[in-house]
């Protein structure tokens, strides 16, 4: 019989279910996480889990991921920055966070501690309420990416907040272009 030592070990544990949010279909996007009681200001809500994967390897699966999302309609790349070296691909199953949708005014924001991708409130967050944070991708693809925020200031486009101005000038600009056709 192999000693405790010589058992391989399972690469990833099954996760307990997560007692500050629920599932539920979302008004922004598809399905959503939101709040299963008061969240207050500052704790770690729910950690973004996956795969720990190469640059190389994340480049590879984001373009696979796209070009189906163009010829399907649909869209998920779920892969997350982890630090200069590595990423997190987060499209596993057991990953809750991956249904934190985006929002052009987020009550939660993403925080990496310790090799962790982590979703943190960034105020107190009402029972039922969605919990959502800014994506922070960059202008380079605004027009891959439109926002179903509905709040009142949204870009229209998922673009950090540095450069939300910066898009909105570019989408008067075209606007008035397209009127002097």
């Amino acid at each position: 019989m192999p000693a405790a030592a010589d058992i391989p070990k399972p690469a990833l544990k099954r996760r307990k279910p997560n007692p500050w949010v629920r599932r539920f279909k979302s008004p922004i996007h598809n399905n959503g996480l939101f709040a299963a009681g008061t969240i207050p200001e500052g704790p770690r809500v729910i950690e973004y889990v996956g795969e720990k994967i190469t640059k190389k390897e994340s480049y590879r699966r984001a373009v696979e991921r796209i070009d189906l999302a163009q010829r399907t309609g649909g869209a998920a790349v779920f892969i997350f920055e982890l630090n200069s070296k590595y990423d997190v691909d987060g499209s596993v199953r057991w990953n809750a966070a991956r249904m934190i949708n985006h929002s052009c005014g987020p009550n939660c924001e993403t925080r990496v501690v310790k090799g962790h991708i982590w979703i943190v409130a960034l105020r107190e967050i009402e029972p039922g309420e969605e919990l959502s944070y800014d994506y922070g991708y960059d202008i380079e693809h605004w027009k891959e990416h439109p926002c179903r925020c509905g709040r009142p200031d949204c870009a229209g486009y998922i673009v950090r907040h540095d450069q939300r101005k910066k898009l909105k000038r570019l989408l008067k600009k075209q606007k008035k272009q397209s009127r002097a056709k």
